[in-house]
């Protein structure tokens, strides 16, 4: 662990709120629908954003929803991605960034082998929630890969995600040839 402008664990970072450095590998990680999901910064510790990197594979991407109380940003980091908003898809290659309002209905697809995306949410009245949504979905795990793919029962992402105030409005993007 060092100083508050160094590296320091994810515990210490979340039970001290002050300036935060990660290393790449560092956070909490999580096997997500079929994703892995890296906590960097929940929402509880900093009461305004939240930050979450995905590591997803080719054809990932969620129904169609919206966050009535979080804007979204998302930074491609590797891959490309699409996302779909209203009528429009927009296709975003690796280096992209995209901000997505809360109460927009949105969803995005991965076009590439995989994706490496950084995913941001900004709470519009108190703390985020997506973070929270993620942890609840997901399963604690120490891998640094994607998980084997599994079964996604849209029951229970519906019911977690109205729980973290997101609603499911549309189906997934269909599934890439």
């Amino acid at each position: 662990m060092w100083s508050t402008i160094g590296l320091m664990s994810i515990e210490h970072a979340l039970a001290h709120p002050q300036t935060t450095v990660l290393g790449p590998d560092d956070g909490s990680h999580f096997e997500f629908l079929n994703n892995r999901a890296t906590v960097k910064l929940a929402g509880a510790a900093s009461k305004t954003m939240s930050v979450v990197e995905f590591l997803a594979p080719r054809g990932f991407g969620p129904p169609q929803h919206r966050h009535n109380s979080e804007d979204e940003l998302f930074f491609v980091l590797e891959g490309s991605l699409r996302f779909f908003t209203g009528d429009e898809e927009i296709d975003g290659p690796e280096g992209s960034f995209a901000f997505l309002p809360h109460s927009v209905p949105h969803s995005f697809q991965v076009m590439s082998d995989s994706a490496r995306l950084i995913n941001v949410t900004a709470s519009v009245n108190g703390a985020p929630k997506f973070d929270s949504m993620v942890t609840a979905l997901g399963v604690p795990t120490d891998r640094l890969g994607l998980p084997e793919p599994g079964p996604i029962d849209p029951g229970e992402v519906a019911e977690v995600c109205a729980a973290h105030d997101i609603d499911i409005v549309g189906p997934p993007p269909p599934p890439l040839p």
